[in-house]
């Protein structure tokens, strides 16, 4: 099997990983069968009426699922092989060029959470547009870039976007924008990848990421600030001393420094939804660490020169609470932040209780 070669900011692949991959071959054609069937029904039983599908080739699929996976909105994505001449190829063969197929995922998304505009300007963000057959250090037709859509509506949308890229670059874009002829599942290894194996080979940043919105995820309208008298009754000496007077409290001291269960994360003050645990991370500073918000609108930054430090606060949208403060060195693999955040500054609403709190909406953002 052909070996990937690492990016400048990728890990390199560690030698069990590729026997674990070269495991691959020794695998038999039913099984394999089995496994894609397994993953088509898993796939068959995401899609709903409200769901819309699109397909992006972007070089090497595993970090083109990943980014694409940590996208609210998107409700699932497989990797695999599209608009080639072959039926159900192999990965070996799919790498001699021989069968025409690139390297592809399949995003389900749902429309009224994010537009498929919005996710193809996310795609231009992680590929070279004017390469031609190369992606990274991935050479051969099959890392080829293209979008393939499945309906004229769609087509007209992507086109409309390829026009605005153009517009960057002195040479023509080297990007197929086709319908889709075929699709099939890689196989089980290539799968989710990166979460299977965090140290992986990817060709791609994940720090465009943050540049991402998603208008109305979050409606302002729903939540408010109580005044100063009535939150000195509901919150403790501590929580108001942090979210209303920017205090911190002390490391290793808060409730959710460690804290590990599935749910949301609030704004003590109003209760518009901050953080999720999926993106809660043990950053060892003592502190609940996020790699995002649940959304980039309901947080507010400021310039923080206090205590001859420059740092970046960050703020709760609507009830301006303190939370904590920012800083680039979190998790590569997820965009590089870490959101250092006050325990004292949010309230934990666990999953099996977001529908009866209200949150159930975002229970996406969890599970």
């Amino acid at each position: 099997m052909k070996k990937r070669k690492t990016g400048m900011w990728c890990v390199w692949i560690l030698f069990p990983l590729l026997l674990q991959a070269q495991s691959h071959t020794a695998t038999s054609f039913e099984d394999n069968n089995k496994t894609k069937t397994n993953m088509e029904k898993k796939v068959k039983n995401a899609v709903t009426d409200d769901l819309r599908d699109i397909y992006f080739a972007g070089g090497c699929f595993w970090g083109v699922e990943e980014y694409f996976s940590r996208i609210s909105g998107v409700q699932a994505v497989t990797v695999g092989y599209a608009n080639g001449t072959s039926k159900n190829p192999t990965y070996e063969e799919v790498c001699s060029g021989k069968t025409g197929h690139a390297e592809t995922v399949h995003i389900q998304y749902d429309p009224k959470m994010i537009s498929l505009k919005t996710l193809a300007e996310q795609f231009f963000k992680i590929i070279n547009p004017t390469s031609v057959n190369r992606q990274g250090n991935d050479i051969g037709s099959q890392y080829r870039t293209g979008m393939y859509y499945v309906t004229d509506e769609d087509k007209t949308v992507l086109s409309s976007v390829m026009i605005n890229e153009q517009k960057k670059y002195g040479k023509p874009l080297a990007v197929e924008l086709m319908p889709l002829k075929n699709y099939s599942l890689a196989e089980t290894y290539h799968q989710d990848y990166l979460k299977k194996n965090p140290g992986g080979y990817c060709h791609i940043d994940f720090c465009s990421l943050k540049d991402i919105q998603t208008n109305g995820l979050i409606d302002p309208s729903k939540y408010s600030k109580p005044s100063d008298a009535e939150l000195k009754k509901t919150l403790t000496p501590e929580e108001y001393n942090v979210t209303q007077k920017a205090e911190t409290e002390r490391a290793f001291s808060g409730k959710y420094w460690n804290y590990k269960e599935a749910g949301i994360y609030v704004d003590a003050v109003t209760g518009e939804p901050l953080f999720s645990s999926a993106d809660k991370f043990d950053s060892g500073c003592g502190w609940p660490s996020f790699t995002k918000p649940i959304d980039p609108a309901v947080i507010i930054e400021n310039e923080d020169d206090s205590y001859g430090m420059e740092r970046i606060e960050v703020r709760s949208r609507v009830g301006d609470s303190h939370l904590g403060h920012v800083f680039d060195d979190g998790p590569k693999d997820k965009g590089g932040l870490r959101y250092c955040i006050n325990s004292a500054a949010i309230r934990f609403i666990p999953y099996e209780e977001m529908d009866k709190q209200k949150y159930g909406e975002l229970k996406f953002l969890v599970k």
